[in-house]
């Protein structure tokens, strides 16, 4: 079994905003899927299913981002789950806006919800996807990532979405190498686009 948490803020207020792209990332794996995230467990709203006929709880803690790692803690104590078993979706302000960086393992970075989990599981060793939402380093950094996007972001968000969805489902399919070698964007050189 796999659980696959995707980490943002509840609350309208929040719904579409950079620093909810894990909570995107979910809806529409439960989307495709058809898996209906809709119950209150485990300090967070979850659903059940299959992907690549493996079993699945989709995660969105309701803890509010910096103490998402409670909610994943719960989860994984109550199905007693390797942190091998665990993906972690979310925002990263720290790589280029619509790119993706998947990890077998490391560190939270500058990450409040990440720090969260790796406190709480006491290990940082599971998957992550990290969804790239850029930073124009002007100005209050908590403003922009609980900002709203800007009409340019748009394509380039929902394609990385996308992205991260296909990383999904290739972990749990062929393994998180793969999914590393097909989804791993680097960044495009002047030298590219010549």
């Amino acid at each position: 079994m796999y659980v696959i948490a995707g980490l943002g803020n509840p609350g309208k207020k929040y719904e579409n905003t950079r620093h909810n792209m894990g909570f995107i990332t979910i809806d529409q794996l439960a989307e495709k899927h058809n898996i209906k995230v809709d119950k209150l467990k485990f300090k967070a709203l979850v659903g059940e299913g299959r992907i690549a006929g493996q079993k699945v709880m989709l995660v969105k803690p309701q803890t509010y981002m910096n103490l998402s790692g409670e909610s994943i803690r719960e989860v994984m104590n109550f199905y007693k789950l390797e942190p091998e078993n665990l993906i972690v979706i979310y925002d990263d302000i720290d790589i280029e806006a619509g790119t993706l960086r998947i990890r077998k393992f490391g560190s939270a970075g500058t990450h409040n919800g990440m720090k969260s989990v790796v406190y709480q599981l006491q290990s940082d060793r599971f998957p992550r996807i990290r969804l790239g939402i850029g930073s124009q380093k002007k100005g209050d950094l908590v403003n922009f990532v609980i900002g709203g996007f800007s009409k340019e972001e748009v394509p380039v968000l929902e394609e990385a979405v996308n992205h991260a969805v296909l990383a999904t489902e290739c972990i749990i399919e062929d393994g998180i190498d793969k999914a590393m070698n097909q989804y791993n964007t680097k960044k495009r050189s002047k030298k590219d686009d010549e």
